[in-house]
């Protein structure tokens, strides 16, 4: 999948992934997963939480195994906008599959990554909180100065960005800026 190869989760075949002048791929494992853990979120479709730890605690779990201070505001403003405030307390379990995607989503976002890859980040949401983390993609996107990667295959998601790129079967068929 295209978005675990940029992510650094599958080693291509040939060819090498730079992110910025670097080769991840170069990177020694323990570096790799450093780098993933500080400049990458994600958003998998599987959503991918630890049933273990509740909603809040899932969101800020990155920034904790980085050792860094949880920025308050932030997490709360993400928490806000996603409508997670009356679920913080919740564990995965007690969670809708939208809730459940609405959490990996405030993960992702909450160290401030300078990448984040989504894979159909909106597939389990209603139309509303779908816009609303559009938006809310968006907004973190310029604020930080992030390259948001989409996976989709809805073409009314895809017309929102600053550009598309196709891919059909392993290969780029290509690609345009969207004015």
């Amino acid at each position: 999948m295209v978005s675990h190869m940029l992510g650094g989760l599958d080693r291509p075949t040939s060819g090498k992934v730079y992110v910025g002048d670097n080769d991840i791929f170069a990177l020694k494992d323990e570096e790799l997963t450093i780098f993933r853990r500080r400049k990458i979120g994600f958003i998998f479709q599987a959503f991918n939480l630890v049933p273990v730890l509740n909603v809040y605690e899932n969101i800020v779990l990155p920034i904790q195994l980085d050792g860094n201070d949880v920025d308050e505001d932030y997490v709360m403003e993400i928490v806000k906008t996603l409508g997670l405030e009356e679920m913080i307390d919740r564990m995965p379990n007690q969670l809708s599959g939208g809730q459940q995607q609405r959490v990996a989503i405030a993960r992702a976002l909450a160290t401030k990554p300078s990448i984040v890859l989504a894979d159909e980040p909106t597939g389990n949401l209603d139309s509303k909180t779908s816009q609303d983390v559009l938006g809310l993609l968006k907004v973190t996107g310029q604020r930080f100065h992030q390259t948001i990667v989409m996976i989709t295959h809805d073409e009314e998601i895809a017309q929102m960005a600053d550009r598309i790129i196709r891919i059909e079967d392993g290969h780029v068929k290509g690609g345009e800026e969207n004015a």
